[in-house]
């Protein structure tokens, strides 16, 4: 369903650019390219796959005079003004693997590799994200869920939610409750035990964001 979802999207992201292209009146790809110094190939891709990133649709619809948030959002009007600027972040979405392997001394150092999925407004900081598996915080994120990340945020507030990873490489997404033993413990509807740590525990990152597609 996921995956439908998101290929329905790209489909409608790119039918909206070549709108944009269209009604701006800049001709054909290669005139495009040639005005803008773009990549042919790259924008062609672009408007006929839907799969470029928040980066390159700040670029077009400043080009094409168009709203930021209609053109890659679906929102709103082409014409409407975006009151605001958009601060649009690209973050890796990574495997619950190399999140494990973030919490290592010699573990992960280059995220430039993997993946990414767009975020509007994020704060400063060390982004990931990861996509949420199984019941055990369903209560704020269901499973299928994006979770983002601040590896820059460690801090331990009671009731705030972390990723954390043990000294087997076991990475968890979990809720921060100093008085129960562990103190990262599920935030589930179902009947979930808490995990059963192996060694020191590392904080990866604070989660400051769940995001579910509908």
């Amino acid at each position: 369903m996921t995956d439908r979802i998101e290929q329905f999207e790209k489909a409608e992201r790119a039918k909206r650019l070549a709108q944009a292209r269209v009604n701006a009146g800049f001709g054909g790809y290669r005139k495009l390219a040639q005005r803008f110094d773009w990549n042919e190939n790259t924008y062609k891709g672009h408007e006929l796959r839907g799969s470029f990133s928040l980066t390159d649709a700040r670029k077009y619809a400043k080009a094409f005079k168009v709203s930021l948030n209609w053109l890659f959002m679906g929102a709103g009007e082409p014409d409407d003004i975006d009151e605001e600027p958009i601060k649009a972040t690209d973050v890796p979405l990574i495997s619950w693997i190399s999140a494990g392997a973030l919490g290592e001394h010699e573990g992960i150092t280059e995220l430039a590799d993997f993946p990414t999925i767009p975020a509007l407004d994020l704060p400063d900081g060390d982004w990931i994200a990861l996509r949420v598996v199984g019941d055990s915080m369903n209560k704020i994120s269901p499973p299928g869920s994006i979770v983002f990340v601040n590896r820059r945020d460690k801090r331990l507030a009671p009731n705030a939610c972390y990723v954390v990873a043990d000294e087997s490489g076991n990475a968890t997404y979990k809720r921060y409750r100093p008085n129960d033993n562990p103190p990262f413990q599920p935030a589930s509807y179902a009947d979930i035990e808490a995990p059963d740590f192996q060694g020191a525990v590392t904080v990866i990152g604070r989660v400051k964001r769940s995001v579910i597609e509908m």
